[in-house]
């Protein structure tokens, strides 16, 4: 899920989605309810997906705003030539 999460999600230096580079197109994965039926083994599977994919977005958002704060703190002025 870490993968597809990332994978989906544009990337700031290229403006393209990294799966979209690689493969021509965009990823559609989609987990929705949309009626209950008698699979309830089913219905499990895809809350359990989508609790995942929420966990593996919000660790992404995370690690980028840990990565941001650090290239911040190191960066300096840029010299005037």
């Amino acid at each position: 899920m870490a993968e597809f999460a990332y994978n989906n999600k544009m990337q700031t230096s290229t403006k393209v989605l990294p799966f979209k580079a690689n493969n021509g197109q965009d990823p559609h994965i989609e987990f929705e309810l949309r009626k209950k039926g008698k699979f309830e083994e089913a219905n499990n599977f895809v809350e359990r997906m989508q609790e995942i994919q929420e966990e593996a977005k919000a660790a992404l958002g995370k690690a980028q705003e840990d990565m941001k704060r650090y290239a911040d703190r190191h960066r300096g002025e840029a010299e005037e030539y």
